[in-house]
């Protein structure tokens, strides 16, 4: 999955369209994520001592990937996602480190 936990995203589908938020979580077994600020579900909760307050709550409710795009941190734009293989040097060896690049601009996201 080419999306991250802490990534900005922009909604492109949905009842959500055109908002913008950060990843709050991923389920990679579903291809499901978590925006913060969209897709607010109420939930029913009971009084008990764990929980202060009872009656409904809204909690933001998962995404489809497929819904989201991830914003470039350099160029702000909503971007497709692509992966590049860097070699890394460490001492007297080199490593391959694979990062994710913005489409557009070419730039790392990482």
């Amino acid at each position: 999955m080419k999306i991250h936990r802490n990534d900005n995203v922009l909604v492109i589908a949905g009842k959500d369209r055109g908002k913008t938020g950060k990843v709050l979580g991923v389920d990679r077994t579903k291809g499901r994520l978590t925006v913060d600020g969209v897709n607010f579900l109420k939930k029913h909760v009971r009084p008990n001592p764990a929980v202060r307050q009872a009656g409904i709550v809204e909690r933001p409710g998962p995404l489809s990937v497929s819904n989201v795009m991830v914003v470039c941190t350099k160029c702000g734009k909503p971007t497709r996602v692509g992966h590049e293989i860097l070699q890394v040097q460490e001492g007297d060896s080199t490593r391959r480190q694979k990062v994710r690049v913005c489409k557009q601009c070419q730039q790392h996201i990482d």
